[in-house]
């Protein structure tokens, strides 16, 4: 298939399956979050949370899409080298597409004319207490990047079809205090990819794909 006709097949797809970019509700009640798989860790009483947004780009290349992430620098105070799709706080006034296409500039340098946003994917609540939503873009290759050194340490590329891949989408814990904390993880050569980053993309997958998907796939999906 040429990738002219793939990137159009994708296109349609994200149209028909992402809500649009217009219809964003900064009331909208996430749909996913880090209490997904570990429900004994929300809290009583529920936080306010504060509005976010990421740029999940999706680059369309000769040899096959992939999507654009980045490795958190590890002198920032938080999430310290973790993998993490460019983005941040929401500004009074902003919509998520243009927090999402700031950020993606000031982190990695990515110029918005490059940048084709398609759909938003699932609101996402963290476990710090974020609303993040996801802005799904197209970009278009023949892009410079100028990642800023104070927030990230390095930006690459993982295979979309990895990624939107279910048979990748392990679940993997950690113990603090006595207590297990479950997580999606997707690691990739070297890189591992987990936590909300991962999460996310795992629902992008069921937005995308989770109809179509097997029995087995669907029932995990759930």
């Amino acid at each position: 298939m040429s990738t002219a006709k793939a990137l159009a097949e994708l296109r349609a797809l994200m149209q028909a399956r992402l809500d649009p970019i217009s219809g964003w509700s900064g009331t909208a009640h996430p749909e996913y979050s880090d209490f997904d798989l570990n429900p004994g860790f929300r809290p009583a009483q529920k936080p306010k949370l504060r509005d976010s947004a990421v740029l999940i780009p999706v680059v369309a290349r000769e040899e096959g899409f992939g999507i654009l992430l980045t490795r958190r620098a590890d002198t920032l105070t938080s999430h310290t080298g973790q993998i993490a799709f460019p983005g941040g706080r929401r500004d009074e006034g902003e919509t998520p597409v243009q927090t999402a296409l700031r950020e993606a500039h000031e982190e990695i340098g990515l110029d918005p004319a490059f940048a084709d946003p398609v759909g938003l994917s699932d609101r996402y609540e963290t476990i710090t207490g974020y609303a993040v939503t996801p802005v799904v873009a197209l970009v278009r290759p023949g892009f410079t990047l100028t990642p800023s050194p104070a927030e990230v340490a390095e930006v690459f590329e993982a295979p979309f079809a990895f990624l939107m891949d279910p048979g990748n989408h392990k679940r993997e814990f950690f113990e603090r205090d006595g207590h297990k904390r479950w997580f999606y993880a997707m690691p990739w050569e070297g890189k591992y990819i987990w936590g909300a980053t991962a999460a996310m993309l795992r629902a992008l997958w069921i937005r995308l794909y989770g109809e179509e998907a097997t029995p087995a796939e669907a029932e995990a999906a759930g």
